[in-house]
């Protein structure tokens, strides 16, 4: 199990870095080559939960500006929130959107998202991954985020990329096929941390292949962090943004402007609960959970909204 790291990247502020970012063009290079053969990865369960009759369905706009399927329900505002991608246990009173691993099964009658480790490979599991889908260096050795003992996947081609979201894909139709009404693919920022041998484009048309099949699915798609990148979403085609201590590094109005006001937020100190509330308490989805993000019974568990 992956949880997000708490650690920032420095440079640019995100005024700047949005405003270099929107001057991008392409995803990327049209070169093509061998598909090779990928090992299938562990399918998802197939049990069904129902899904909540609120709210009512609402059309997103893809990347091509076109509306998505009517089926696809965005998540409510500044709603009850919880986030159990540490482990699924009963929600609170009070919560009505939780976010659980894909392993886990959806919270009957709440808005469900399905956190999927989109960009890493989860430790133990780099052998179920073809080996020219694992990022190496000039000495051809595998590139790891420290911070999780997690290798990075390399997305730096189209026809990697489709071969990594082909995989990926099949975890999005296991949340979809659970129940699921969303789905939140993890390390979108995971170019920060490649060595500079991936960009923002490659992580842009990565997550845009992801965004199509999941509304294909009928289930919205988020943004997770990477808020230098929240002012592409109408390339990426992302519906709302699941965003982790917006408020300790005075992120969340740009996520809120970026995805109007639909936005669920973590935070991991008290000190980043005050600040998140105190600017947009009225307006998004705020919790503050412990970094291990464990479950109740646990003596590092925490949960507050205030």
């Amino acid at each position: 199990m992956s949880v997000k790291r708490v650690a920032r990247v420095g440079g640019l502020g995100t005024v700047a870095v949005l405003a270099a970012l929107s001057m991008l063009v392409g995803c990327g290079s049209d070169e093509d080559e061998g598909e090779g053969a990928d090992a299938a990865p562990r399918p998802s369960g197939t049990t069904s939960t129902p899904r909540p009759t609120t709210p009512t369905p609402t059309p997103t706009v893809s990347s091509t500006g076109s509306a998505t399927s009517t089926a696809i329900e965005l998540p409510p505002l500044h709603a009850g929130f919880d986030y159990q991608i540490g482990g699924a246990y009963p929600p609170p009173s009070g919560v009505q959107i939780v976010s659980r691993d894909r392993s886990e099964s959806p919270a009957p009658g709440l808005y469900n998202i399905c956190y999927v480790n989109a960009f890493q490979v989860q430790p133990g599991e780099e052998k179920q991954w073809p080996a020219d889908l694992l990022l190496r260096d000039a000495q051809g050795e595998v590139v790891v985020d420290g911070d999780w003992d997690e290798v990075l996947l390399d997305i730096r081609t189209p026809a990697k990329r489709k071969r990594v979201a082909a995989r990926v894909d099949q975890w999005i139709d296991g949340c979809a096929d659970k129940g699921f009404d969303a789905v939140e693919p993890d390390n979108y920022d995971s170019y920060t941390r490649s060595q500079d041998l991936l960009t923002a484009d490659d992580a842009t048309a990565f997550i845009t292949l992801l965004s199509a099949h999941a509304h294909t699915r009928d289930l919205a798609i988020a943004q997770k962090n990477t808020v230098e990148l929240a002012g592409l979403r109408a390339r990426t085609g992302l519906d709302f943004a699941v965003a982790e201590e917006c408020g300790e590094y005075d992120e969340c109005g740009a996520y809120a402007k970026a995805f109007d006001d639909r936005v669920v937020v973590i935070e991991y100190t008290d000190s980043g609960l005050r600040k998140a509330r105190s600017g947009f308490g009225d307006r998004l989805s705020i919790v503050r959970r412990d970094v291990m993000v464990s479950t109740p019974g646990d003596e590092e568990y925490v949960r507050k909204t205030r």
